[in-house]
């Protein structure tokens, strides 16, 4: 008998929906076969109500992660000698900072402590500051920092872009369909993605909507240009061609991947967007209240930078990152610390995708934790800890009959 695999409930990769392994599963398909074109044409349309993006943003699917997409947002935009600003939150943050002292830009971080967020106005003012470091090309935040859980708001900031005439870049690896973004609404020029997360697919695509404004910057580019693979001019065409349903190539996509793509965004707009994102809301609620429960204290320093898609918690005390371990001995797998000033102080729970839509994976995620705790000899009520998951699966079960009465009294 075949031993069943551990819940996955790291910050990425996730649990992906019975639809999405469907549409994974199958023979690999040509770029050219008429399915997959549809299936390409039809994900990169979805990518922009996802997105709440304008009908003339770009969207953009390269076989690669996370990481690739950032330095695609940085070839594309940042060029030797460059003066840009890094609102930094955490290990990401520091990992497009030395992206772009690669790439030969000149970058100021305006940062916090390990937990907080530094508000629009101390970023107002170190602009102000070193306004001789101007003009500035490019602003660069990461939406939610995988590494602490904190979430920033990308409102102000895109704001503050725009009347600094720089162009706003937000990483959304661990928030996007998860976390509210309106790219169109807050005038926001590139937001950046890949699959494994709240998104709820398999790893292997990297994703960004990009503005006619950055577009426009990178053929303005005054460098060499990014490497070939990474370019926006090289990757539009293909783009194009797919959208209107025709055949290109620049270099093969990864065509399973793609019609995953395809079934999983179709989940989220059949869902509706705003519903999915409230999903992801209640979801975070609910198990913020059973960490309470078993007094495991947050890494973001205050409610309102937690965000809705993992939850970053501190050991408390007496027990240290064997917790990691014993929990997956209870089949559940959760994530070690990442950020290098906390290392080893603090672990990490992936709350999104498939997951949120399933109060008995969130129920066993918790009760695993819980009773780790206990065998670490911390004194922990199991059961009090998972009453707000019982409340939780209430309201989702709730949830469809009631989409089910408006829907036939409307009719």
């Amino acid at each position: 008998m075949t031993e069943r695999p551990p819940l996955l409930m790291i910050p990425g990769p996730v649990e992906v929906s019975p639809g999405v392994l469907a549409a994974l599963s199958v023979a690999p398909p040509s770029h050219n076969a008429p399915a997959l074109i549809e299936a390409f044409g039809s994900a990169l349309a979805a990518m922009r109500q996802i997105w709440s993006a304008g009908p003339a943003a770009q969207p953009f699917v390269v076989a690669g992660g996370g990481t690739l997409a950032m330095e695609m947002a940085v070839g594309n935009l940042v060029a030797p000698g460059d003066p840009v600003v890094v609102v930094n939150t955490g290990y990401f943050s520091d990992r497009l900072t030395e992206m772009l002292r690669r790439q030969g830009a000149v970058p100021l971080e305006v940062s916090a402590e390990v937990g907080d967020a530094p508000t629009e106005q101390k970023v107002r003012e170190i602009l102000f500051t070193h306004r001789r470091a101007g003009p500035w090309r490019a602003l660069f935040a990461t939406h939610v920092d995988t590494s602490t859980g904190v979430r920033i708001d990308p409102e102000p900031l895109a704001r503050l872009a725009r009347e600094h005439g720089m162009v706003s870049v937000f990483d959304g690896v661990c928030a996007t369909a998860g976390e509210r973004f309106d790219m169109a609404g807050w005038d926001a020029d590139v937001y950046l993605t890949a699959g494994q997360k709240a998104l709820g697919l398999p790893p292997g695509l990297a994703m960004m909507v990009v503005s006619e404004r950055a577009l426009a910057a990178r053929a303005s580019h005054r460098g060499r240009g990014p490497a070939l693979y990474l370019d926006w001019e090289r990757w539009r065409p293909v783009m194009l061609a797919y959208e209107e349903r025709r055949p290109s190539y620049f270099s093969t996509p990864a065509t399973n991947l793609i019609l995953a793509l395809a079934a999983g965004l179709r989940e989220i707009l059949d869902e509706g967007l705003a519903a999915r994102i409230a999903r992801h809301e209640r979801a975070a609620a609910a198990l913020r209240q059973a960490w309470d429960v078993l007094d495991l204290a947050p890494v973001p320093v205050r409610p309102e930078l937690a965000a809705n898609t993992l939850s970053a918690l501190l050991f408390p005390a007496g027990v240290d990152g064997s917790l990691v371990a014993r929990v997956l001995a209870h089949g559940v797998m959760v994530a070690g610390g990442l950020h290098p000033a906390i290392k080893d102080s603090y672990f990490r729970i992936g709350h999104m995708g498939y997951a949120v839509s399933r109060p008995d994976l969130l129920r066993r995620t918790v009760e695993a934790v819980a009773v780790s705790l206990r065998d670490a000899g911390r004194a922990v009520d199991p059961r009090r800890a998972l009453a707000p998951l019982d409340a939780l699966e209430g309201q989702q079960t709730a949830a469809p009959a009631a989409r089910r009465r408006a829907a036939k009294s409307s009719s």
